[in-house]
């Protein structure tokens, strides 16, 4: 079998009996070269195959014209609607998007970082690990002036870009709107660390309750190890069972919402009237869970095709550093009502 090998301008060249340079400019529509040469390149290019080489051009240049996605994981609805903002804006730019996925991994997110730095991505949008707290795996990129946006999970330390929602107005919100209904004991399911997104919609939890004269009971505040319908599940169960047992559930994600939904109808409760509870997000499940799950809007495509016009703007800037300064973009929330929580 004969061994296929790629066509390069240097075979077009020879067959065109033309300067390599010809070949080059031609292929890039260069005003030096006329028209109709160029279609005769590209013609004779076309016939024999022939594809561009993108990544020798992109090093020649030091410059890979990819911006590098890092994020938890691209399992949840939230975070493939934000990758598909990056994408749709990146793909417009003319860049490509190389996504990795941390696993919610401390380790695995510093190993990927690294990763990325040896590629020479021209940018990194990246949304912490769940476990993170040391961010100095990525201080190479600002050393070396790699436009870097955090989004959603952002560290609070980190002089750079940041694209978020106001998590304490949208936790304060989704509290709010379960006293509206006329509840008395609101538990909340929580998650991370003091420097994560779910400590600010805890705060906001608690802020609401105050400014209403609820009291905050500690016991109707869970904590789980991450985002998922078992740990949510083992959260439900036991604020469920308690003696005194809530009226209301504010879980900071749809898929904690609708595991609590359907613990209590296992208890034989009836959402809304023994539990209302809303949820964060608005995933698709939010809509197919019955019943229907109230919750708050978050803006995902948008906060992605944000992150990812931060970077290509900050591309077109020049190198010099005092040009670049931290961007802090806050994206609106609202509450979505539906029938989990509508009591009045």
């Amino acid at each position: 079998m004969k061994e296929h090998t790629e066509v390069t301008i240097y075979d077009i060249a020879k067959k065109m009996n033309l300067a390599t340079s010809t070949i080059s400019r031609g292929l890039k529509d260069h005003h030096t070269i006329s028209k109709k040469t160029i279609e005769r390149i590209k013609k004779t290019a076309a016939e024999m195959g022939y594809r561009p080489n993108n990544l020798a051009a992109s090093l020649r240049g030091n410059k890979m014209k990819t911006i590098g996605v890092l994020v938890p994981t691209v399992t949840q609805p939230f975070l493939s609607s934000l990758i598909s903002g990056i994408e749709i804006a990146a793909q417009k730019a003319g860049y490509t998007v190389i996504i990795m996925q941390s696993h919610d991994s401390y380790e695995e997110e510093m190993s990927l970082a690294q990763s990325l730095y040896d590629n020479r991505v021209s940018g990194v949008i990246c949304s912490l690990a769940m476990g993170t707290k040391d961010t100095a795996h990525f201080k190479r990129f600002i050393e070396s002036d790699t436009p870097l946006v955090f989004v959603d999970r952002v560290p609070n330390d980190f002089n750079t870009f940041h694209v978020v929602i106001d998590n304490y107005s949208a936790g304060y919100k989704a509290t709010k709107h379960l006293i509206d209904q006329g509840c008395k004991r609101i538990a909340h399911i929580t998650a991370g660390s003091e420097f994560s997104i779910y400590y600010e919609r805890r705060k906001g939890y608690l802020a609401a309750l105050k400014d209403h004269g609820l009291p905050a009971d500690e016991s109707l505040i869970v904590k789980v190890n991450g985002i998922t319908y078992q740990e949510a599940l083992k959260a439900s169960k036991k604020l469920l069972g308690m003696k005194n047992r809530p009226d209301g559930i504010f879980a900071p994600g749809d898929i904690l919402g609708v595991s609590a939904i359907q613990c209590a109808k296992k208890k034989g409760l009836k959402v809304p009237d023994d539990l209302a509870v809303i949820g964060f997000n608005n995933d698709p499940i939010s809509c197919i869970i019955d019943p229907n799950l109230s919750t708050i809007t978050h803006p995902a495509s948008k906060m992605g095709q944000t992150s990812a016009e931060i970077i290509l703007k900050n591309l077109k800037i020049s190198s010099k550093k005092d040009e670049i300064v931290k961007q802090i973009t806050f994206l609106n929330t609202e509450v979505l009502e539906r029938e989990s929580s509508k009591k009045v």
